[in-house]
């Protein structure tokens, strides 16, 4: 990790701020693993057989999921019926080959699986979120399961509200890694107010408004702190927000350790804090309940889909929406033009801040979560994986339902590998991480692509045929003088 960093230190010196920083990002990666692997190897944990089973179905994976991903970026630019359509198959193209392989070399090499635990493994890839267990003679089955289409529905709330909050910032040429803190923040927020507002005295309904703008609040403010560092002091907006989420999480396990929201009445709970259902709150199922029974899924999808649909129109078709692509595009010349860019980056760091917090909101206000607080608070996963949701999509409003459902269809899916098959837990993390890694992979071939066209188009001009010369002008005739030197 610190060779790592000194490599971004060196490379963001050698290279103007203004230069994407994803490529070098990259780089940091490959250069994690390599080092990763070259310890766990030289420290004999690890075979030099086992690392290269590792490495051959990743870099097949490589060559295959580059270009559909690179493919997914295109189709995000431009939302037609035919380019959803486009852009779920290339998603399930993806998941399909990098999964597949990944499970064929895992379960060829274990005993415990053989092929054919592996070709169960595969199919669950294709078909889990439609997967419904096994017969009584031990065989896969498959069907409409209406627990897990819902279960995926009720998982990509809070990924749609973090992947627009990142998409928020992107756009405006930040990256929001604060996305955890301001997760956590809202969190906080909102639970504090559903569970201390008596709705003996205020309706339910009015509490979750007030728990749910409350935690937006929150999140916005914390938001903003990383937003005005950058804006007056340009300090980088990564390190401010790496900072602030750790004192989120500090700050969020102090409140809720000096706080009587602790679950007391279930003894074995003592490490939760309790339901918003405790006091009555909870969000509508405006009827999901019955088209998807048996599942945690309510209204919060619907709401977060209206806040998706509401920023794609913010950000493309409003005055507003453009002053803050001007500042991504360049802050200096959005500044000479008369945009505001310092009051433009705070405004968008508390957008993305308060989209976060929504997300948090939505998930613990559903009634069926439980917030789980220790001495040492981790920083949610939900926060960082709204960072892929948003690269998939290419930070496309539209696009980020779709890949936040993509995201969520993962993880059911990979339940239902852990549940009915002998894999591991973690094969479902190696999946989603290789996807991961290829999406901002693409972001370098794409890179490459540009630069290749733009050779080819210089070549193409320089191999040209010269054109002919233009004739040359006829010589101007004098005009003709009269008397007293007026022209005629």
């Amino acid at each position: 990790s610190t060779l790592c960093f000194a490599l971004h230190i060196l490379m963001w010196s050698r290279f103007s701020p203004h230069v994407d920083a994803l490529p070098f990002m990259v780089v940091e990666f490959l250069c994690t693993g390599t080092l990763s692997g070259l310890v766990a190897l030289f420290t004999e944990s690890l075979t030099l057989a086992d690392l290269t089973a590792a490495v051959v179905p990743l870099l097949f994976a490589g060559v295959l999921g580059v270009g559909v991903t690179y493919t997914i970026q295109i189709y995000a630019q431009r939302f037609t019926p035919a380019s959803v359509a486009a852009l779920l198959m290339s998603m399930e193209a993806v998941f399909s080959a990098v999964g597949g392989v990944i499970i064929l070399v895992v379960g060829v090499n274990n005993p415990n699986l053989g092929l054919s635990g592996a070709w169960e493994g595969i199919r669950l890839v294709f078909g889990g979120l439609f997967s419904t267990g096994r017969t009584a003679a031990g065989q896969l089955t498959f069907g409409f399961n209406s627990t897990n289409v819902g279960n995926m529905f009720f998982r990509a709330t809070p990924l749609i509200l973090t992947g627009l909050s990142v998409a928020v910032a992107f756009k405006t040429g930040l990256f929001n890694i604060g996305a955890p803190g301001q997760y956590l923040m809202g969190t906080a927020a909102t639970l504090m107010l559903a569970l201390s507002i008596p709705t003996e005295v205020v309706p339910a309904p009015l509490v979750w408004v007030i728990a749910f703008l409350g935690g937006m609040l929150a999140g916005a403010l914390w938001g903003c702190i990383p937003g005005l560092v950058k804006a007056y002091l340009n300090i980088n907006e990564v390190l401010a927000c790496i900072m602030t989420n750790w004192i989120a999480a500090n700050l969020v396990t102090w409140l809720f350790d000096i706080s009587s929201f602790k679950n007391v009445a279930e003894s074995t709970k003592t490490g939760y804090i309790y339901k918003t259902t405790y006091n009555g709150v909870a969000t509508a199922k405006m009827g999901l309940d019955k088209l998807f029974p048996n599942s945690q899924v309510n209204g919060g999808i619907l709401i977060a889909i209206v806040f998706a649909i509401g920023v794609y129109v913010m950000m493309s078709k409003t005055t507003f929406g453009y002053q803050l692509k001007a500042c991504g595009s360049n802050r200096h010349a959005a500044r000479y033009a008369g945009i505001a860019d310092k009051r433009n980056i705070v405004i968008s760091m508390a957008i993305a801040g308060g989209l976060s917090a929504a997300g948090a909101s939505l998930y613990y206000l559903s009634g069926n979560t439980e917030f789980f607080w220790s001495t040492y608070q981790s920083l949610p996963g939900i926060g960082f994986n709204g960072i892929p949701v948003a690269m998939l999509a290419s930070c496309n409003p539209i696009g980020i339902i779709f890949t936040a459902l993509f995201m969520s269809m993962l993880d059911i899916s990979g339940l239902q590998l852990t549940n009915l098959t002998a894999y591991n837990e973690y094969i479902t993390n190696v999946i989603i991480a290789v996807i991961v890694y290829l999406s901002a992979f693409s972001l370098v071939i794409k890179m490459w692509i540009g630069k290749l066209g733009r050779k080819n188009d210089d070549g193409a001009d320089a191999n040209a045929e010269p054109a002919p010369a233009a004739a040359p002008a006829p010589a101007a005739v004098p005009a003709e003088t009269e008397k007293g030197g007026d022209a005629k």
